[in-house]
């Protein structure tokens, strides 16, 4: 690939358009099939084809004729025997028999094991049509994602950044934010990465030139109660307050500010809290720095010392502590002195907490009861003052693999941190061109100041190089039809979908070798990336996506109707559900306990909230869950509350949730000008069934209500913010349903059941949704024997995550490439 030297966004997009279609690489069109397919290859099913053709057309041309044309679908007259040519259109025909949705209930059915004898020899047949003509795709050239960003630069340079802070969010395709296709570069994005590689590399090196700067750490304001010990980072005997990682840049003075939670405006934006005094704690990696007494002092006979008015708005403008530090990251802590003789486990019930937040046992006295506690609002990290250069910081040892003693060693030196700077960041061999052209960019740096500088300028340029920004995968000269990709180019596949990050340096070594395609390397580096804390991206990325519970960080409940939900309850859906996929993926259980799960990771807050008993403290820990109605993660508060409204259920929503993410049959897109949702005094006393029920009274809405709203109802127990109810209004909840082949169920049990017997179906699911992920591609129809493929693996290596994901990585989409 051409590089030249560049400064500017212009200069940027420049050479990220050079990058983003070398050769002709077409970066939007979608994969499609290759010329000359030679569908004929495929045998001819004989029998089958002629059965496939008599079931047709007793069930199914009726409707979908050349005159009728009903989906715009037409099967009359289709090639039975040799399904290739029609491949797209067969693969369709097999999503919806699969799922029930065909032939339409009240319809003429077959019987299940000739529609099951039909199924499987119509998937036969596309299978071997699709080995006969292989179609792995072809992915586009990949701009890193936010997050993807994020990971990158920190295992580049071991420095943690707030991605967020200096990205963009990125736009989704097909459920996930990874996806090639949408994952545009615009001006305004260029300016941004030009922004970012200056800060970081400023920070990454240890520039003592650094202005000051303040950077603030907030709590939600009303929504989080500070009652409890807030982090296993936070002493014990503590309570609320906030524990974060900051990044020193360089050695100096910082100044460390503690500000305290206020009342709302509107009750004149006083400090809460301070009617009692509170020792406020503040460390720095674990140690004591400063303690501070906030409150209201009393004298001997019990009399306020200072007024409380000029104490609630002034009280917290002391807390600030000045501190010489050392560059690096660290961990900074402020919190209060808990005063409880509570245990932390599981034992006995205790009473209930209370609206205000108070539990039985806390020390309280002289009326205390029922008034908010104090609480930390944010902490600002303002410096540095009077910095000088770091020796030593995770970042410049991870840069500096050598160190000049001499001018003259200035050149030998930073030739060698280059060459290993961009092996990294490239996520490949360098050449000699690449040296000299970073080579330049260090002299330039050198010039104006000393060799620090000089390195400086060369990971500026770096964190601006198309080919740290983009995958791009090149093809080789005179490439048949259908290619492996190359050892180095499947080392990056593969880090990408488990780490969401760069190769790490025994991953690259491997691929360098060209030992990765060996089967017992490639596992065993698969299984060395799943047990790493890296891993955990695939938690946040891939299943915070599908199942939407990423959105759970920006959902607001109507506060009147949902009272006691707050940012406590929040954080631990979202920890219960976290906790429970790491599990699922460290201990490589089934894939169907996602739905039978009967344990779950709760603390007392969400074990409150759940109604059981006997789990006591702030700390998460495995808990056996009675009965069957919160098994699997469709019993998880973060999974029903992201299926609601902010001020109800919504069946529809729900039952779209299970369509689209169990049975991988998403529903059509609504039509224009739907009626509202029944709403105001005349149905205020109805139930949301009874109101759905009234809402499908419209012909205009029927058709797709009747798919989605009965597999909505089975959770209609559970409330718009995950807790279990009987009555919805005035009325008893009414949790019955069908399934769209029929199978009914009676709730939330019985609906799991019924899903375990569609459990080839979901596992399906699970199999082409990971593969999107995996690949930053949306799967196609050619994709489809490979899905089959390997849930056919999964199913009889007793369903293992370890299987799925082993699966994946050894298919033909994951390991080969389509010529351009």
């Amino acid at each position: 690939m051409g590089r030249s030297l560049y400064l500017t966004s212009a200069g940027l997009a420049v050479l990220l358009s050079v990058a983003l279609w070398p050769g002709g690489v077409d970066l939007g069109a979608a994969p499609g099939s290759p010329a000359g397919q030679r569908a004929d290859l495929a045998p001819a099913a004989g029998g089958d084809a002629e059965t496939r053709r008599a079931l047709l057309d007793r069930y199914c041309v009726s409707c979908h004729s050349e005159r009728l044309k009903t989906g715009d679908l037409v099967l009359e007259g289709l090639d039975t025997a040799n399904v290739g040519p029609g491949a797209e259109l067969w693969e369709t025909v097999v999503r919806k028999l699969q799922s029930g949705l065909m032939p339409p209930v009240g319809m003429p059915r077959p019987e299940q094991a000739a529609m099951d004898s039909f199924i499987m020899s119509l998937e036969r047949a596309l299978d071997q049509a699709g080995a006969a003509n292989p179609n792995p795709g072809r992915p586009v050239a990949h701009r890193l994602n936010r997050t993807e960003y994020s990971n990158a630069v920190r295992d580049l340079l071991h420095l943690d950044i707030d991605g967020a802070a200096m990205l963009p969010a990125d736009d989704q395709g097909f459920g996930f934010d990874n996806i090639g296709d949408v994952l545009t570069v615009t001006p305004g994005l260029l300016e941004r990465y030009l922004v970012a590689a200056q800060k970081i590399s400023r920070l990454a090196i240890g520039d003592p030139t650094l202005p000051v700067s303040v950077e603030q750490y907030d709590l939600p304001h009303l929504t989080l109660r500070q009652e409890d010990r807030m982090s296993e980072d936070l002493p014990f005997g503590s309570r609320g307050g906030i524990v974060f990682q900051h990044a020193f840049p360089v050695d100096g003075e910082y100044i460390i500010k503690v500000r305290l939670q206020r009342n709302a405006i509107s009750l004149g934006s006083a400090l809460r809290g301070l009617h009692r005094e509170n020792l406020i704690d503040v460390r720095v990696d674990g140690h004591r720095v400063q303690t501070f007494t906030v409150g209201e002092p009393k004298d001997d006979a019990g009399q306020s010392v200072v007024g409380a008015s000029e104490l609630e708005k002034d009280g917290d403008k002391h807390l600030d502590v000045r501190l010489s530090l050392r560059a690096g990251p660290r961990t900074i802590g402020v919190t209060f002195q808990q005063e409880n003789w509570e245990f932390e486990g599981v034992g006995p019930a205790r009473l209930p907490v209370s609206s205000y937040g108070h539990t039985a046992g806390k020390s309280l006295s002289n009326g205390d009861y029922g008034k908010i506690r104090a609480g930390v609002d944010h902490v600002q990290v303002v410096g540095p003052m009077n910095g000088l250069r770091p020796a030593e910081t995770p970042a410049r040892e991870r840069i500096f693999v050598c160190s000049p003693a001499a001018v003259a060693e200035e050149e030998a030196c930073a030739r060698r941190i280059i060459s290993t700077l961009a092996r990294r960041a490239y996520r490949r061999p360098v050449t000699g061109d690449d040296v000299e052209l970073l080579y330049a960019f260090y002299q330039g740096g050198r010039s104006q100041g000393d060799f620090d500088a000089g390195i400086q300028a060369v990971l500026k340029r770096v964190l601006t190089d198309p080919e740290f920004l983009v995958r791009i995968e090149d093809q080789p000269e005179n490439a048949p039809a259908v290619y492996p990709v190359s050892d180095i180019e499947l080392a990056s596949r593969l880090s990408f979908f488990l780490w969401s990050s760069i190769p790490d340096d025994e991953l690259l070594k491997v691929a360098e070798d060209g030992r990765l395609r060996r089967p017992d390397v490639l596992r065993g580096q698969v299984m060395r990336m799943l047990a790493d804390e890296k891993a955990s991206a695939l938690v946040n990325n891939f299943f915070g996506q599908w199942l939407w519970t990423r959105n759970m960080k920006t959902l607001r409940p109507d506060r009147f109707q949902f009272p006691d939900f707050d940012e406590n309850l929040r954080q631990a859906f979202l920890r219960e559900t976290e906790l429970f996929l790491q599990s699922q993926i460290r201990e490589d259980r089934p894939i169907t306990e996602l739905l039978t799960a009967d344990y779950s990771y709760l603390n007392e807050r969400l074990a409150e909230h759940y109604d059981i008993p006997d789990v006591v403290g702030s700390h998460f820990r495995r808990v056996s869950l009675p009965g069957a109605r919160r098994a699997g993660i469709l019993g998880h508060g973060s999974v029903l509350t992201v299926t609601s409204y902010g001020n109800r259920t919504s069946p529809v929503v729900r039952g779209k949730w299970v369509l689209e993410n169990l049975l991988n049959t998403p529903p059509p897109v609504p039509p224009a000008n739907v009626p509202p949702f029944p709403d105001g005094e005349g149905v205020a006393d109805l139930s949301v069934r009874q109101r759905m029920e009234e809402h499908r009274k419209n012909p205009v809405c029927a058709a797709c209500h009747a798919k989605l709203d009965p597999l909505g109802f089975a959770f209609e127990n559970f409330d718009a913010v995950g807790r279990w109810r009987e009555q919805d209004g005035r009325s008893r909840i009414d949790p019955s349903g069908a399934f769209p082949d029929g199978g009914k169920f009676d709730g939330p049990a019985t609906f799991r059941q019924g899903l375990m017997e569609h459990r080839d179906l979901f596992l399906g699911t699970v199999a082409e949704k990971m593969l999107t992920y995996a690949l930053g591609r949306g799967t196609e129809y050619y994709d489809m024997p490979a899905v089959r493929a390997i849930a056919r693996d999964v199913a009889g290596r007793d369903y293992r995550w370890s299987a799925l994901i082993m699966g994946i990585v050894n298919s033909q989409p994951f390991q080969m490439r389509r010529r351009s």
